[in-house]
């Protein structure tokens, strides 16, 4: 049987793994503050699915700062601001998860199961807000009041602050503050996905049957719409991402020297920071209609800063006289 992890010498962390991280840190909040910043613009593209994307983008956002914080400072102790940064991304964190998972049992009831009514409506929504920011408010709040957050040497973060290695049942605590979730995750998500797969393939087999019956043919494609398609890709992200968080902390289970192996590090650093980069690559930047609409923004932001051409009539005039015609001016 697995045993707690013994205290032991902290990992180091080097300043070239600290810059790295620290960069994920800053494309993941950018990544985040567009999401929601396009939600903000237009209002047309606010759908279930971009909703729910929303509010993902929230917890990584709040993620991504405060484990800026907590790189930047690489905490040797447990101060007032080690338990804040503790807290902050651990609520952050375990929210992430179950905003996760809420996206990928929302495509499954209105993707598989088209027919459940309002609980792919808004009773629906409401059940995910309980959830997925009470449940790890809950267990946050649990946490600072039995002072378990602290300083955990590094052995399961990258210079943050997170369950104190020093509590005797800091085995329970850390399954409690993030990691129980992140393996059912693992474990619901690839299953879920695996289901929505499969009864996408079998529509499309369908329809390719019975094409002339039109109404059915648009009704199953507005089910199956790109947007929804896409958030699928969310779960494989996560799981990407995720793991090597995953692999240290076995390793720390089994008192591994590898653990602190800098690779293995950097790829924790990365992966707990950047999922609200990776989405923005996907859900913005590789989204046509949005990407389209950025760009519109972005020119018309270059044509105020840039002076106008054209007179009043719409007739080009030249920026600047030449100095011939001032001459001949003056003449």
């Amino acid at each position: 049987m697995l045993q707690p992890p013994k205290p032991a010498p902290s990992t180091q962390v080097y300043p070239s793994e600290k810059i790295v991280v620290l960069l994920s840190c800053v494309l993941s909040f950018l990544g985040s503050s567009l999401l929601i910043g396009t939600h903000a613009l237009w209002p047309d593209l606010r759908s279930r699915a971009r909703q729910l994307l929303l509010f993902l983008s929230l917890a990584d956002l709040l993620s991504a700062a405060s484990y800026f914080y907590g790189v930047l400072q690489n905490f040797q102790d447990t101060t007032w601001d080690c338990v804040v940064q503790g807290a902050l991304s651990t609520f952050a964190n375990t929210s992430s998860f179950f905003w996760t998972v809420a996206i990928a049992i929302y495509l499954y009831l209105t993707i598989v199961r088209s027919g459940q009514g309002p609980w792919a409506g808004t009773r629906l929504l409401y059940c995910f807000h309980i959830i997925s920011w009470g449940v790890p408010l809950a267990i946050t709040a649990a946490a600072v009041a039995l002072k378990k957050i602290g300083y955990d040497a590094s052995d399961v973060s990258v210079g943050w602050c997170w369950i104190n290695i020093e509590v005797e049942d800091r085995l329970l605590w850390m399954l409690l503050a993030g990691k129980v979730w992140e393996l059912l995750a693992y474990l619901v998500l690839p299953i879920l996905y695996i289901l929505i797969r499969k009864h996408i393939s079998r529509a499309h087999a369908a329809l390719s049957e019975y094409r002339p019956l039109l109404a059915e043919t648009h009704a199953c494609q507005h089910r199956t719409s790109v947007a929804d398609k896409k958030l699928i890709l969310i779960p494989l992200i996560f799981i990407c991402l995720r793991v090597w968080s995953t692999v240290r902390f076995i390793l720390t289970l089994c008192n591994s020297p590898a653990v602190q192996t800098p690779v293995l590090v950097v790829l924790h650093g990365i992966g707990n920071t950047f999922q609200g980069g990776a989405n923005c690559i996907m859900f913005v930047l590789c989204t046509q209609a949005i990407r389209v609409r950025l760009f519109s923004v972005c020119c018309c932001c270059c044509r105020r800063l840039t002076p106008s051409l054209e007179d009043p009539d719409g007739n080009y005039r030249d920026p600047l006289p030449s100095r011939t015609g001032e001459s001949q001016h003056s003449k």
